[in-house]
């Protein structure tokens, strides 16, 4: 089960990786911008359902493995819905406003969860390959 929680762990880094610094960055600077914004906007859920999904199941199989790197991956499942849910919501209510220090506060908090995500996927992959 190390290996499965390995690999499955990669690909949630990896996957959080190329799409907050590559996807997303390259549709803003490859569409309009008032393209790329609804563009992005309509793609988050599906970011946010593939987090949720690959660090319960990563989550799963190193429950067998490591207690810490379980629980790492259970804060980026439980965290995940939280941004998916209100989050997301919010920064998207806020552009619907127009209320651009309400969108770039929201924002912030969105990115440094990312960030908390992607540092915790890159823990736990290091935790799991010393086993």
């Amino acid at each position: 089960m190390t290996e499965l929680a390995l690999i499955l762990t990669a690909l949630l880094f990896g996957g959080m990786v190329l799409y907050a610094f590559g996807f997303a960055a390259f549709a803003f600077h490859a569409l309009p911008h008032d393209v790329a914004g609804p563009f992005i906007r309509r793609a988050f859920p599906y970011f946010y359902v593939f987090v949720f999904a690959s660090a319960l199941l990563a989550g799963g199989a190193a429950l067998f493995a490591d207690r810490t790197s379980m629980a790492l991956l259970a804060a980026i499942a439980i965290t995940t819905i939280f941004a998916r849910q209100i989050l997301m919501p919010a920064i998207n209510d806020a552009t619907d406003a127009g209320n651009k220090k309400r969108f770039a506060m929201l924002h912030t908090i969105s990115v440094l969860i990312t960030l908390a995500h992607i540092a915790a996927a890159g823990v736990t992959l290091v935790l799991l390959a010393r086993l």
